[in-house]
């Protein structure tokens, strides 16, 4: 069951996120400091979105990044799955498809959305095809020019 993420998960949902990052590492790394940072900013700033927990047998066991921005080419609000982890042993177990029909419903974002969007790694063909089947198609290519920060 996917529920919103509680402040004294903050630990649990950094190990998770660093082990999604050894697993498929994006084009910049992320440390602990920039997950913190974002758990802290989307617990007290819900309407830019939420952090997220799969639960199984009351353990955390996945979660997701859910992100909210405005789209005027579809016409409202996008919950943009920023990221989606689930530990290896509770993976092809239907917990992807769960989100999102979580997500669809309103469980776990309280604003109608009118479209969930995701991005994937070039390499990660086995995440591709889930989403795939749950019914994402590419659309354009996404760039990235990041800006200097203070948070690395």
């Amino acid at each position: 069951m996917w529920r919103t993420a509680r402040p004294d998960e903050d630990d649990v949902l950094i190990e998770m996120c660093l082990e999604l990052y050894r697993e498929d590492p994006g084009p910049l790394p992320v440390s602990p400091a920039q997950m913190r940072q974002t758990l802290a900013v989307l617990q007290r700033e819900p309407s830019r979105g939420r952090a997220v927990v799969l639960d199984v047998d009351q353990q955390p066991v996945g979660y997701a990044l859910l992100i909210a921005f405005w789209s005027n080419e579809l016409g409202g609000e996008v919950c943009e799955v920023d990221e989606l982890f689930v530990a290896i042993k509770h993976r092809n177990q239907g917990h992807g498809r769960s989100l999102f029909a979580a997500i669809e419903r309103g469980d776990l974002w309280p604003i109608p959305a009118v479209a969930i969007a995701l991005g994937v790694t070039p390499g990660n063909s086995r995440a591709r095809q889930m989403y795939e089947r749950a019914g994402f198609v590419a659309v354009g290519v996404s760039m990235v020019r990041r800006l200097p920060s203070t948070v690395r």
